[in-house]
């Protein structure tokens, strides 16, 4: 089936909804996109090229639309879903990004009109922060992007009356995979919902402690661990009220295994906890090297810098002039008279590996991170 150029509406235009936006506009750029949220956000979704319009309420984005986009929280979704169902074009294709799918497909399907095509989707790549300030056109290069077929939709659909809205998710760089709800949510629970909370408890446990030098010795591995723990609870609500269940067996399940630990170290029975970690190694090691997921890794440079003004600012417009993208700053110490050392963080490895030898041609002491 050949493209075709679609009126586009996304409704919620922060991480996920101006990240798809961005890319659609460079990649489709005979897509015309118009966005839906607030004022100010959609502002800055137009400003930074994400959307060609801007629509003050969900139903204006919505008429006339060939695909529309809920790039909202759960909840919201849900709810906006029903208010523009009978505004909708006949013949429109409706998708989302939740990342719980079984109360998305259960209000599809409740609330759609029949002519309506109905797809949904997870893309697994995010960011720590949120809003339309962090979205970026690359955002799911390599990362899987899950749908979710309506129960009783072939898979034939997605080269047929889907196919739009698949082409297009493919452009994004992402590689889809077909599942059904039930089975992404299971799955989701387990390796993106679960590790979230394990993030927050234990950045909170440490910070429990109450003892500064734990602070700072909280690096390398831990800070790489908890890194998810900065993720505001805005993104998390829905999904942990919408998920419950599943996230519930996921906890009891990790529970049991830390439970399990710590016998084995209760009955000094090394060689069992040797062979959990020969487990783990060997289970890491199956997971795709290449693939994206709810958080892209960074991939850490260190830098010597002098006290003197401007120096961070020069280090990275020498960066810039490389065509390097830093994602990411952190002043890991500092000495008044003596300088400091910043961390850098990037998308790529290579770019980290450019980076050092640019910096270092350029008579600063920089290195990897590893």
């Amino acid at each position: 089936m050949t493209d075709f150029s679609p009126r586009i509406a996304i409704i919620g235009t922060g991480l996920i909804g101006g990240s798809l936006g961005l890319a659609w506009s460079d990649r489709k750029p005979d897509c015309r996109i118009v966005g839906h949220d607030r004022p100010e956000v959609l502002d800055r979704a137009f400003d930074r090229g994400a959307i060609d319009e801007r629509a003050a309420d969900p139903i204006t984005a919505v008429s006339g639309a060939d695909i529309v986009v809920f790039a909202t929280p759960v909840g919201a979704t849900v709810k906006l879903m029903e208010s523009v169902a009978e505004h909708l074009k006949d013949g429109a294709i409706v998708t989302d990004v939740a990342s719980v799918k079984s109360p998305v497909m259960e209000q599809a399907a409740d609330v759609l009109p029949k002519d309506i095509h109905f797809l949904g989707g997870h893309p697994m790549a995010g960011a720590e922060t949120s809003g339309i300030d962090s979205a970026d056109s690359l955002l799911f290069e390599n990362a899987v992007y899950a749908l979710c077929l309506p129960e009783g939709t072939s898979q034939d659909a997605l080269s047929g009356n889907l196919y739009p809205v698949v082409n297009l998710i493919e452009s994004t760089g992402a590689e889809p995979v077909v599942l059904d709800a039930d089975r992404h949510d299971r799955i989701a629970a387990w390796v993106s919902h679960l590790p979230q909370l394990l993030a927050v408890a234990l950045m909170n446990v440490v910070d429990d402690l109450d003892d500064d030098m734990a602070r700072q010795l909280a690096a390398g591995g831990f800070r790489d661990m908890t890194r998810i723990a900065s993720s505001p609870f805005s993104m998390w609500r829905d999904v942990l009220v919408g998920n419950q269940g599943r996230i519930l067996d996921a906890l009891a399940g990790f529970a049991r295994s830390i439970q399990g630990m710590r016998n084995r170290l209760i009955e000094d029975d090394i060689d069992a906890l040797d062979d959990a970690f020969e487990q783990a190694g060997q289970a890491r090691e199956r997971i795709p090297r290449d693939r994206k997921g709810f958080l892209q890794p960074l991939f850490d440079i260190v830098v010597r810098a002098e006290d003197r003004p401007g120096e961070l600012h020069e280090i990275t417009g020498i960066l810039l002039s490389a065509d390097l993208n830093v994602q990411d700053v952190e002043l890991l110490k500092f000495r008044e008279g003596t300088g400091g050392t910043f961390r850098l963080g990037f998308d790529d490895s290579d770019d980290a590996d450019e980076a050092v030898d640019v910096l270092n041609g350029a008579d600063y002491a920089a290195r990897r991170l590893e």
